[in-house]
């Protein structure tokens, strides 16, 4: 298994965090892939095959730390390609969101 889970929603509360901008302030930090849990149970295949995936928007995919667990929730294509090249781990955001 790649992620701890597949999910399709955000279980924790909103953070008001929308835009790339609103994130640049959260440091990246490496996050193991197998404590991830998707907030998106499908990908589409043109974002993550696209030469270009990484160009536009945050470098780094959005995680939310709730309750004790990681949950992926922008970038989820940047996940899977570090899975595909045998990657464990990746840098990403992690914003803790106490609830």
């Amino acid at each position: 298994m790649i992620f701890q889970a597949v999910g399709d929603t955000r279980p924790y509360p909103d953070h008001g965090r929308t835009t790339p901008r609103d994130w640049a302030d959260v440091p990246p930090r490496p996050v193991r892939l197998e404590q991830l849990t998707t907030t998106k149970s499908s990908l589409n295949l043109h974002d993550l095959l696209a030469e270009d995936s990484t160009f536009y928007g945050d470098l780094f995919p959005h995680v939310v730390l709730w309750r004790g667990r990681h949950y992926l929730e922008d970038g989820l294509h940047r996940a899977l390609r570090a899975a595909l090249h045998q990657r464990s781990a990746l840098h990403a955001r992690v914003l803790e969101v106490e609830g």
